[in-house]
């Protein structure tokens, strides 16, 4: 096998231009396509790497665990989700579930803010 080493410093030092004629490669010759909403990343020096790395805007809610107030935090779950009761239930009962997805950063924190208030474990992916 090839020394993984200078493999490994090739693709680092590729250009944009030549990483997507990999891609290119890869998809053509072998079928290998990334998965949906993948991207390719190639850092440069380490001192770049801070500034490559962008901010994200959206926010999924997922409910870790319901806490003592189950009952409440379903019912939230069904306000706040626009579920009705059952499914806002089986949804509580699944947990850890995402409550709501691709929601921007100030919902996210609110709706984690009201759920918590309740007793229920939120975290933000």
């Amino acid at each position: 096998m090839a020394d993984l080493k200078a493999f490994a410093e090739q693709l680092v030092n590729l250009t944009v231009k030549e990483v997507n004629e990999l891609a290119d490669i890869l998809k053509d010759e072998y079928g290998i396509e990334p998965a949906a909403g993948g991207a390719v990343m190639v850092a440069g020096p380490a001192g770049d790497a801070a500034a490559a790395v962008e901010e994200k805007t959206t926010f999924d809610v997922i409910l870790k665990a319901a806490g003592g107030s189950k009952l409440q935090v379903v019912k939230l779950v069904k306000d706040l989700a626009g579920l009705g009761l059952k499914d806002a239930k089986d949804l509580v009962d699944s947990a850890p579930k995402a409550v709501k997805e691709g929601v921007a950063k100030d919902e996210a924190e609110a709706l984690k803010k009201q759920l918590e208030e309740a007793g229920a474990e939120v975290e933000l992916a």
